[in-house]
């Protein structure tokens, strides 16, 4: 599964960007899915998730509310809308897949495949 994200950008503090996260593999509709992000000196560290069905999600508690991930299978493609942005949101954000499983994962070794990441900046 090769993933590509895009959408990233800078905006300042309250505004939305929203980030889409395209996959090349048929399979797609069986996949787990999920938005991390990594900020300078920090691990990475899950966002949102999504089951391959979009029926179960589940959110970092400091995005829930703010954020939304949303799939279409028939475009392969993932989405996480972005809303209410802080600085704080500041980081690369990446998209993985996991083929396969019963949940949504938080934790990055659960996903076998990544995409290429995308800065997201957010200004005071």
């Amino acid at each position: 599964v090769q993933l590509q994200a895009s959408g990233g950008g800078s905006v300042q503090a309250g505004g939305s960007l929203r980030l889409s996260c395209a996959a090349s593999e048929r399979t797609f509709s069986r996949t787990g899915m999920a938005w991390f992000r990594q900020a300078p000196g920090l691990e990475r560290e899950f966002v949102a998730g999504i089951m391959w069905s979009g029926g179960t999600t589940d959110y970092a508690d400091s995005v829930k509310g703010r954020f939304t991930i949303s799939r279409d299978n028939a475009r392969s493609t993932v989405f996480l809308q972005m809303n209410s942005l802080k600085p704080e949101d500041t980081a690369v954000y990446y998209c993985a897949a996991r083929l396969g499983g019963t949940l949504v994962y938080r934790t990055a070794r659960y996903y076998g495949y990544w995409g290429q990441g995308t800065q997201v900046t957010v200004s005071s």
